[in-house]
């Protein structure tokens, strides 16, 4: 199984990187500042008990006094109970505008996922895109919520922590602050390895995310050649790079802790030893002492914490960059009108039907188109197609396979940009209508037809959202799809996954349904005969004559039955239309048309017999 081919964006700082967050935060900013300061007020709260340690120790104990030994409890036990009231009013404050700055995120990238061109989805596995709006926004969140907050609370915590301690006797805290220098150094290195491997944990995950959702679609041709085996040692192999990088990552992790964790406790050990001289010595008081330990104890979780911190904040900004990779990924413009102005850098277009002309139909002008990714130095997939499709006429497009058909057929609805030439409709520029007025004139059929987790009807009137029911029987009616009324449910049948629970030509005729529905102005039939037995066949034949005579028509063709619909044929022959007449008058005239319809033997003249004319 094959890593994902998608290049990460060049690394950036984690600041920078988590920066980019700061339009979700804006809204909720009141609450988030109110939880850093709760919890910088409640943390500042637990260093003052040392003081009351100090007060305990040099007063009340010294004096041998219990009622001020219960007063100095009492006060440790207020403090800390004020303590953890407040660290409960932070987790109220931030958890829900969190959780709704996910949900918010969240929608943001599905809207992107959705207003993205075919070409960006061809080039990203299924399984990057899905780790990306469900690991990566949970890892952001739980950043936001917790880390992000306790870096600030820590690091303030830090501060007065030392302040305290140097003003308590600042010898002693000198000596803490020694592991300072090295400890900085040291966490801005591992801070940046660890940085990059986190990166690569989540690349992968979303690899092996790809290869386990491939693995559940595809279980009947796995069951069915018998390659559950390969798909396993496949599974164990990126499992494998993946956990040795979650190790490296531990490795990594351990390191910096034990460096955070050892350092400030030589320091600790060695402020212990110099204070119990001084206090021997009569030059620092038991109750200093004391308070000067309970404050250093008290900071301990703190510095500690910083490893596990800015480990999160890694990941949180490796996460941060991954979301923003999809969302900046450009959205092809929209045109602000439904026939808006010409763009810059286009041809000028060609004048529309003159006044007193009916509709244009289809026209084809010069069209080029190559592949985004397709490499350098290879010539373009359609070289210029000139093919004009009158109002009211189905055309049936043959070429051998790989010549471009299926892609000419998705031009029409700017699945693709074409990369040169133009594309009219009743005289409009393709490229100049928005979007949803383009889709809702042109309706297609794929080859392959894709059923959603829902139910028929809900499948059917995906091609038409304001259709009627009448709308609906009379397309399911069409693709004779009659074997839906003996279904659970009717209509409203869940049909499954993928449609996996009817057989292809059932999917098919759905998929049929679905184009018809909502009577298109334009229809783009990719092979709708495909899946069919030779009895369905023929009833859905009979059907689409009546549906091709009010509609103007592209229908992939690559058998004759199918050719048999159209008024009239185009072949298409290295990236251009090479002939364009009638099934007879190709049969008769042109020998790359015999030679397709008889099926690509080496003798065409003798198959071509019984080929209807």
């Amino acid at each position: 199984m094959p890593e994902s081919t998608i290049e990460p964006s060049e690394p950036r700082s984690a600041v920078r990187s988590l920066l980019r967050l700061w339009p979700y935060l804006r809204p909720v900013r009141v609450r988030l500042f109110g939880s850093v300061a709760v919890a910088v007020t409640a943390s500042c709260l637990a260093l003052l008990i040392p003081l009351v340690l100090k007060w305990m120790v040099d007063g009340p104990v010294a004096d041998r006094d219990p009622a001020g030994v219960w007063l100095g409890g009492g006060l440790v036990l207020g403090l800390g109970l004020l303590e953890a009231g407040l660290f409960g009013v932070r987790r109220w404050l931030v958890a829900r505008p969190m959780a709704r700055l996910e949900a918010q995120m969240r929608g943001d990238l599905y809207r992107q996922l959705q207003r993205l061109p075919v070409a960006f989805h061809d080039r990203w596995g299924s399984g990057q895109l899905l780790s990306r709006g469900t690991n990566d926004l949970q890892i952001l969140r739980m950043f936001l919520t917790f880390p992000l907050v306790f870096l600030i609370v820590n690091g303030v915590t830090i501060l007065v922590g030392f302040g305290i301690l140097l003003s308590q006797q600042w010898s002693l805290g000198l000596v803490l602050l020694l592991p300072v220098v090295p400890l900085v150094v040291l966490c801005a290195y591992f801070e940046s390895r660890y940085a990059l491997a986190a990166r690569r944990a989540q690349d992968q995950i979303g690899d092996l995310t790809t290869l386990v959702e491939e693995s559940v679609l595809g279980i009947r041709i796995i069951k069915a050649f018998g390659r559950h085996r390969s798909q396993a040692v496949a599974f164990r192999e990126q499992s494998h790079r993946l956990r040795t990088t979650e190790l490296r990552k531990a490795r990594l992790l351990a390191d910096l802790w034990a460096l955070i964790t050892g350092l400030p406790d030589v320091a600790l050990g060695a402020a212990l030893v110099f204070g119990s001289v001084q206090v021997a010595d009569g030059a620092l008081s038991a109750g200093t002492l004391v308070a000067f330990l309970s404050t250093a104890l008290a900071l301990r979780w703190p510095v500690e914490s910083l490893g596990w911190l800015l480990s999160i904040s890694n990941e949180a900004a490796a996460s941060a960059d991954r979301v923003f990779e999809v969302m900046d990924a450009p959205v092809p413009e929209e045109p602000d009108e439904p026939e808006a102005e010409k763009r810059p850098g286009r041809d000028d277009p060609p004048a529309g039907p003159a006044d007193g002309e009916g509709p244009d139909g289809i026209r084809f002008s010069g069209v080029r188109f190559r592949y985004p990714d397709a490499p350098e130095g290879t010539p373009d997939l359609l070289t210029g197609v000139d093919l004009h499709i009158r109002t009211g006429e189905t055309l049936a497009l043959v070429g051998a396979t790989g010549s471009g058909k299926t892609t000419l057929t998705t031009l029409l609805p700017r699945l693709y940009e074409a990369t040169g030439g133009r594309i009219t409709l009743d005289g409009m520029d393709s490229a100049w209508l928005a979007r949803p007025l383009l889709r809702a004139m042109v309706s297609t059929a794929f080859e392959e037809p894709t059923l959603f987790s829902a139910s028929v009807r809900d499948n059917v009137l995906m091609g038409a959202p304001g259709a009627t029911e009448g709308d609906l029987m009379r397309a399911l009616e069409t693709a004779q799809c009659g074997f839906v009324h003996a279904l659970p449910r009717g209509v409203d049948t869940q049909v499954g996954e993928q449609g996996l629970s009817l057989s292809g030509g059932q999917r098919q005729r759905l998929a049929l349904a679905r184009a018809v529905v909502g009577r298109p102005r334009f229809l783009v039939l990719d092979d709708p005969l495909s899946a069919l037995d030779v009895h369905t066949e023929a009833l859905v034949e009979a059907a689409l004559r009546q549906v091709l005579a009010s509609t103007t028509a592209l229908v992939v063709a690559h058998r004759p039955s199918t050719v048999m619909l159209a008024d009239r044929v185009a072949l298409l022959d290295e990236g251009r239309i090479t002939a364009v007449g009638t099934h007879h008058e190709l049969l008769r005239d042109n020998t790359a048309y015999r030679w397709l319809m008889s099926g690509g033997g080496e003798r065409a003249d003798e198959q071509i017999e019984g080929i209807p004319a």
